[in-house]
Formats: C-alpha cells, sequence, structure tokens
C-alpha cells in the first residue's frame, strides 16, 4: 500500500511565503478611497497565489504531493460587506498557474472551508453563508482548473441539543445545494460532536466520502473501532479513476482515500495538536489497513507543519532500518507491506 503524506497550508521550513497575508475589515474600512482598497486586496492576493505555487514548488522538491491549500487567499472574499466585489476575474491568472503545476505534477490539493460553516445548522442565514462560502471555495478550484478530485472537507456540524436532528438537517440541506458544490465535498468526523461512525453513516446517505480523522477518533470513539468501520469508509470513496506518479511511472488508481493525522497536545489537551506526529499510533493504523487498499493519503495536521513531515520521514527511515515492514519511497510517500 502507497502511503503519501501531505501537510497544512503553511511552510516553517521556507521563508517568507505566507499564502495568509490579509487585511481586516475595519482596516479596509478606514481607507478614504475604497476602489484603491480593493486594489490592495487584490495585490494580497495575488502575493498569496504566487506564495501558493513557491509552497507547491517547495512540496515537489521534497517529494510531497499531498498539500492543503489554505482558505485565506483573498482577503476578505466572503465578508458580507464585500458582495459588490468579484476579484477571481482579475486572478485568473495566477490561480490557473497554481492550477496548472498542481495538474503537471499529479498533485492532491484540497480546501478545509472553517468551522463557521455548518450545513446542519438550523438557522438560514447561517446556512446561507455556509452555501457561500463553499461556493467560494469551489470558484477558486474552478479558477485553477481543477476537477472534482479537489475538494473542500467539511464537518457535519453542530448538534444544537438534539444530534439524530441535526444529522438529518445536515442531509436534508446538503441535498437542496447545487450539485457543482456537493460533488466536491468530503466530510470528517469531528472531536467533539459527531463521531466516525455517524459521519459515515451520513456520508454514505448522501454519498459523500469521508475523511477518517484517527485523532478525532481517539477523543471521540463513540463505540466504533476505526478498523471496523475502515471496509465501508473505503467505499465512500469509489469514485473516478485517476493517476499516481512514482519514480516518473503512472499506475491508474482509485481516488485513494485520505485520513487526518495529528498527536495530542499533552495528557491535560488530548483535543489539541502537538507539533508533530508520534509516529506509533499511525503505523498501527496504517499497519491494520495495510491490505485493504492500494494507496492512502494522509493528511498531517501538526503545529510545525513541513517540519512534522520531515521528521515523520525520519522516523519511517528508522523504522524501515530496523526491519519493519516500511519502504521509503521518496521524501514524501511510503509503501506498506500487508
Amino acid at each position: 500500500m502507497i502511503v503519501r503524506f501531505g501537510y497544512v497550508a503553511m511552510s516553517v521550513e521556507l521563508e517568507n511565503a505566507s499564502p495568509s497575508k490579509t487585511m481586516t475589515m475595519a482596516s479596509f474600512s478606514k481607507l478614504a478611497d475604497r476602489e484603491a482598497g480593493l486594489r490592495r486586496l487584490e495585490r494580497i492576493a495575488e502575493e498569496n497565489l504566487r506564495n501558493t505555487l513557491r509552497l507547491l514548488k517547495h512540496n515537489r522538491y521534497m517529494g510531497v504531493q499531498v498539500y492543503r491549500m489554505t482558505s485565506k487567499l483573498i482577503p476578505l472574499a466572503t465578508h458580507e460587506d464585500m458582495a459588490d466585489w468579484d476579484p477571481l476575474p482579475i486572478l485568473s491568472a495566477s490561480f490557473a498557474e497554481v492550477g496548472e503545476f498542481v495538474r503537471e505534477h499529479c498533485m492532491r490539493v484540497s480546501f478545509h472551508p472553517d468551522h463557521f460553516t455548518v450545513l446542519s445548522t438550523p438557522r438560514e442565514e447561517v446556512l446561507r453563508k455556509s452555501v457561500n462560502d463553499l461556493n467560494h471555495h469551489v470558484r477558486m478550484l474552478e479558477a485553477m482548473k481543477l476537477d472534482e478530485r479537489a475538494t473542500n472537507n467539511i464537518h457535519v456540524g453542530g448538534s444544537y441539543g438534539d444530534k439524530i436532528k441535526s444529522g438529518r438537517r445536515f442531509i436534508d440541506q446538503f441535498r437542496g445545494i447545487d450539485p457543482r458544490i456537493t460533488s466536491r465535498i468530503t466530510l470528517e468526523n469531528d472531536d467533539k460532536t459527531f463521531t466516525a461512525a455517524e459521519t459515515l453513516a451520513i456520508a454514505e446517505e448522501v454519498g459523500a466520502p469521508m475523511v477518517l480523522d484517527i485523532h478525532h477518533h481517539a477523543v471521540n470513539p463513540g463505540n466504533e473501532n476505526a478498523k471496523e468501520l475502515w471496509p465501508r469508509i473505503l467505499k465512500t470513496w469509489d469514485r473516478q479513476p485517476w493517476n499516481v506518479k512514482h519514480g516518473g511511472a503512472e499506475s491508474p488508481l482509485w481516488l485513494p482515500p485520505k485520513i487526518h493525522v495529528s498527536s495530542p497536545k499533552s495528557p491535560s489537551d488530548p483535543r489539541g495538536h502537538a507539533d508533530h506526529i508520534n509516529v506509533s499510533d499511525l503505523k498501527r493504523f496504517l499497519f491494520d489497513v495495510a491490505g485493504s487498499t492500494r494507496a492512502i493519503d494522509v493528511m498531517i495536521e501538526a503545529k510545525r507543519k513541513d517540519e512534522a513531515l520531515l521528521k515523520l520521514m525520519d522516523d519511517f527511515r528508522a523504522l524501515e532500518a530496523a526491519g519493519e515492514s516500511v519502504k521509503v519511497l521518496d521524501g514524501g510517500s511510503v509503501e506498506i507491506s500487508g
């Protein structure tokens, strides 16, 4: 089983490459010339896109093919006071350049809209804003000319005092959204409310792939074992074929399932994310599922970003040297025998 690792948004290894530079609404509102302010926002967005491309090239150099882009590429893009502003046409060339690099190097990219984007909400206004935010993310992926393999990952949302009712409301409201948006959604279990089993049942009903977060499952397990749920989770990924490259060779595969991994920050803060990844817990899960699929992608949600990925690869090299069933393929992937 090929396992590819990725990280989230920022690099601690590459200097002066933030893709999330911004301007607050308070600062924007103080500008005397609104049009000049909009041009400034567009320049910030251009810089964020240039840095995104720098990060992708950095990843390519390291051998990393999985990457989560920041949702903050365009400052204030979804703020309600900016509804008359559409920066995407002006930024189209920069978005297209990012997408071209992704396609050329067979990378897997995604977004993770923030926790205010919830489809289980009982409030009409919150739902409207959530759909608007998802549409913004889809438009960015479309501007990159990336197909539905580039996705937006979200949680089910809050329970609002009745988890069963909220889950049902998520399903009903999901079905009322434009398929152009929902076809790019993946669902992830969270660390407090919807367990892996509950999220999986909803994902199966709406036809969305499920991203298993093994840290969230550890702190919010419900009554199910992740290994027992895995065959059903795999089936949610039965979609279109794609190609994975290793050493210049292409191998047709289904879009690999994706999981999230992080380690507890401390015994007193088990839900918080540590700087790096504890390889033991991840190794245990990967060995458990190694015979079930040809490939899996792992998003590292550690505080030290790409540094955590590099350290994890060193940990896998140590396992390989110790005779474990691990073969390091390059700077961002391993093969697990099983």
